[in-house]
């Protein structure tokens, strides 16, 4: 795969000014939620709230527990690393600045994604980090595969944000109340919620569209378009660990149900079991690093399922650890990729004699990767056997699939930090040297505390993962203890067999990646069928085009008016709102409401039957004088005088222009005539219903009495209708005077036009 490295040139001042300013951001937002460790680690949880729209219920809110913490920590901390190596990575690019704003703006979003107690709060933060992270992705924007990895990203995942928003508006309703922190403790009511089931998919399709999980499984790796510091932020602490926290967070008020504990543990070990296959057939170090992230996301989303004090400490401690060396490794491959110009694992070879420091730091990580003692990827990986073996429902299947895929990514860590750096030399485009203090000290600073928080894991113990277990669920759960040295148990046996069998498939993984190369061939491709999707969107909105913007202006009134029919006589029908057809008191009408009707149909008549365009819209006029003279009638002169001076004018623009226009041929208007009879009558008895309905119900004369009580008071007018049009309604009305001009600009053009043609 080509590198993304960038080529140096001399950096401007201000471009090295726009990237330590991100840096000193992220390190000083980080220095902030450092402050909270003491009172979230002894039980405390702090909010912030402020009203936004308070009519809606919806709030600014904000809060940090354990959970919230913890992500904060990584997204600010492994964000300060990752533009500190962005500072040298991207040193001379020419759109550095662009850079730098793009991931500051991603990691706001980021921070007030896991930070929000609202749920539309969370929403809009959810949705930014989709739009920041297409940017990120679609920072090469002159390379198609940049542009198309972009685009497929933004929309599976704002599908997902678009579920996720009808799953968040139902739920608020369900509980009455848009705030996380007191849904959180209606777990019973929701779950006997008629509602239950339709929340719950679609919260599941939001958070599996985000974090990847099968069958939304492909964009991920096609992300890898985007500059490495930018795979490396996303896939250790960001974008696509947003779907697991959104499963967290909502995790005491939808789980421990059936539906949810199948629905997680078949998904997240589908995506665990898959993606550990996929990364063993790839010889790109950056695809490699993507599926071994979903392989990751895929364990969270499987021990999420459970509500068990081993399972929920096994994924906040598994949380921690991939952060750490997956942020490690993908700044360690592009290290190689800068210093060596290529990726490709079958072109790496003997790179610890030149890359010393970088080869260490690959070892850590790798290290804690694979779960060897004492890293705290062991720790990690002993409760995950402990959770899975005390998942009630499928032990066996759980701890089989965590087995299966812990024993892959040993062989992958092999690949990854092996491979490259102690295998023969081998010869690389660039003379490998050692990467420059910006670029080594993200990578050092998190395969070191890999190790540290595995002798000392009491480090992270009581700030976070004790905290955020209790965040996780309702339950009085015990978290699991963290320890290096458990005892002689069934999880250490499983250990060993982790690691015994990772070594045997290290040593045939060129063969097994031949095979599942060749198995892949064969097999279905949820890329290409994504291609497929889109080929099929795009046809189908190039039918709709030739059928709606066809140039035929019949053909828009028919379908304009047909969409009217179907969706407000079908929702007539559909509700019951049309309560029939009253009684007429035909006794109390008049010689001038009779006189009055008459005028009307005739005029409608007329139109009907003409093949004049002048006859036609004379008769639409004395139709409209007609509904003047009802005006006048029932007290409104004002109305009356309006509708005059506007019907009136439109007699005469028509005119003028029906001068220009050609005649009309019987053989050209009458085979139509029947369909728009049709039409126009359906449409009548469609308008006659909603009028009928209307005003057969009460009158709702809440904004009547306002108006006739601040109409003096406030605006100093006596005509209503004036004041509303002229003060109330002010902007309104100016909208629609300027609709009005452009309407007649745009007409005179067409008359200019069409008489300049004609010469």
């Amino acid at each position: 795969m080509k590198s993304d490295a960038a080529h140096e040139a001399p950096a401007k001042a201000g471009q090295v000014l726009s990237g330590w300013l991100s840096v000193a951001i992220a390190a000083g937002l980080f220095a902030g939620f450092w402050q909270a460790l003491g009172p979230v680690g002894g039980g405390e949880v702090l909010r912030w709230s402020r009203d936004w729209v308070p009519s809606a219920g919806i709030s600014l809110s904000f809060l940090i527990d354990g959970l919230s913490l913890t992500f904060a920590l990584l997204i600010t901390g492994i964000g300060a690393l990752v533009m500190l190596y962005s500072t040298k990575y991207l040193a001379g690019h020419p759109h550095f600045a662009r850079f730098f704003l793009y991931l500051t703006l991603f990691m706001a979003s980021m921070l007030g994604l896991v930070l929000a107690d609202n749920l539309i709060t969370l929403f809009v933060f959810w949705e930014l980090t989709s739009i920041t992270s297409y940017l990120l992705i679609g920072f090469t924007h002159t390379s198609a595969a940049s542009r198309r990895s972009a685009l497929q990203a933004l929309l599976v995942t704002g599908a997902g944000g678009l579920a996720l928003l009808a799953g968040m508006i139902l739920l608020g309703d369900a509980a009455g109340t848009y705030e996380l922190s007191e849904i959180r403790l209606m777990g019973d009511a929701i779950r006997e919620h008629g509602l239950y089931l339709p929340i719950l998919i679609l919260f599941l399709i939001g958070a599996f569209t985000k974090s990847a999980q099968i069958p939304f499984h492909f964009w991920l790796p096609n992300a890898m378009a985007a500059p490495t510091p930018v795979s490396a932020y996303l896939h250790s602490a960001t974008m696509v660990k947003a779907g697991v926290y959104l499963m967290a967070r909502i995790h005491p008020t939808l789980a421990e149900t059936d539906v949810w504990l199948w629905t997680l543990t078949i998904a997240g070990a589908s995506t665990a079991v898959f993606a550990s296959f996929m990364a063993l057939k790839q010889t790109d170090l950056k695809q490699v690093l993507a599926y071994t992230t979903l392989m990751a996301l895929g364990t969270l989303t499987l021990f999420l399922a459970a509500d068990v004090g081993y399972a929920i400490t096994a994924a906040m401690t598994f949380l921690i650890v991939h952060s750490l060396y997956k942020a490690a490794l993908f700044l360690i491959a592009g290290i190689i990729d800068h210093e060596t110009g290529t990726r490709e694992v079958s072109k790496l070879g003997g790179l610890a004699r030149f890359m010393p420091v970088t080869t260490a730091a690959a070892a850590l990580a790798a290290l804690s990767m694979a779960g060897f003692p004492p890293f705290l990827g062991f720790i990690g990986k002993e409760l995950k056997y402990a959770g899975a073996l005390a998942v009630q429902s499928e032990p066996f299947l759980v701890a089989s699939a965590v087995l299966l895929a812990n024993a892959l990514m040993l062989a992958v860590a092999g690949v990854v930090a092996f491979k490259p750096f102690w295998r023969g030399q081998s010869a690389t485009p660039m003379t490998p040297h050692e990467a420059p203090w910006r670029m080594l000290a993200g990578p050092v600073i998190l395969a070191a505390l890999g190790a540290l928080l595995g002798i000392m894991p009491d480090l992270i113990a009581v700030p976070l993962v004790e905290p955020g277990v209790k965040a996780i669920s309702n339950a009085e759960l015990q978290p699991a203890e963290l320890k290096l040295w458990a005892g002689v148990n069934l999880p250490l046996i499983l250990s060993g067999i982790t690691i015994a069998g990772g070594v045997a498939l290290y040593l045939v993984h060129e063969r097994l990646r031949d095979w599942l190369q060749s198995a892949g061939e064969r097999a279905p491709s949820f890329d290409k069928g994504w291609d497929s999707l889109i080929d099929q969107f795009k046809a189908g909105a190039a039918w709709q085009t030739r059928v709606l913007q066809s140039g035929v202006m019949r053909r828009y009134v028919y379908t304009i008016f047909a969409t009217l029919l179907i969706a407000v006589g079908g929702t007539l029908v559909w509700t019951g709102a049309f309560g029939g057809i009253p009684t007429v008191p035909f006794a109390d009408l008049q010689m001038k409401h009779w006189a009055v009707v008459a005028l009307i149909i005739a005029g409608a008549a007329v139109t009907t039957v003409t093949n004049s365009r002048i006859a036609a819209i004379t008769g639409l006029g004395a139709v409209g004088i007609g509904v003047a003279l009802i005006f006048i009638i029932f007290g409104a002169p004002d109305v009356a005088i309006t509708q005059l001076l506007v019907e009136t004018l439109v007699v005469v623009l028509f005119a003028v222009a029906a001068l220009r226009l050609p005649l009309m041929k019987p053989e050209d208007g009458f085979p139509n005539r029947k369909l728009d009879a049709l039409i126009a009558t359906t449409i009548g008895l469609i308008v006659t219903a909603i009028l009928v309905t209307v005003t057969d119900g009460p009158i709702d004369r809440r904004l009547s009495d306002f108006f006739e009580s601040a109409s003096w008071t406030e605006a100093f007018g006596r005509n209503i209708v004036n004041v509303i049009l002229v003060d109330f309604r002010a902007l309104d009305t100016f909208g629609e005077i300027a609709v009005v001009a452009v309407a007649g600009v745009a007409a005179w053009a067409l008359l200019k036009g069409g008489k300049e043609a004609s010469k």
